[in-house]
């Protein structure tokens, strides 16, 4: 029974490590100005990856985190229908399980984000009313300056 509760310890473990370190190896992507093809697709790749790893061990907030991380990889690699659909799992788990500040409002920019990539402008738009609205029930406030820098930018 001990070894059985060690596996799983380490197994958990594992999970948590690669899905951290995976999470931060996509960031050294997406702060490119340029991205070559193989790395967009290691990108895309390591985002997945770690969503995965999220998804054995995580709480509802790392997987909120995952696709938002999913969907902004998408929105950067110019894919609207992967972008969109990672932005929607983000959200939904948000409004599901009652997950607000800094990741509400990031969810609802994901999705303006991804329809704005679509060119769909009443959506981007929407969504960006609701992102700055969500904006307004943030506590912390250098994370709302990072949310708001990041609407700005649509």
């Amino acid at each position: 029974m001990k070894q059985e509760m060690d596996q799983l310890h380490s197994s958990e473990d594992f999970h948590k490590k690669m899905a951290v370190d995976l999470f931060n190896y996509v960031w050294t992507f997406l702060d490119l100005e340029d991205r070559t093809s193989v790395q967009e697709q290691t990108m895309i790749h390591a985002a997945h990856a770690s969503r995965y790893h999220w998804e054995q061990v995580g709480s509802p907030i790392n997987k909120v985190r995952g696709d938002w991380q999913l969907a902004r990889v998408y929105s950067v690699s110019g894919r609207s229908e992967p972008a969109i659909y990672h932005a929607r799992v983000c959200l939904d788990l948000c409004l599901d399980e009652e997950i607000g500040d800094f990741d509400l409002a990031f969810a609802y920019e994901a999705m303006a984000r991804a329809y704005k990539l679509a060119g769909q402008t009443e959506k981007k738009e929407e969504y960006k009313e609701l992102a700055l609205k969500a904006c307004e029930e943030i506590k912390n406030e250098p994370d709302r300056r990072i949310v708001m820098e990041d609407l700005a930018s649509l």
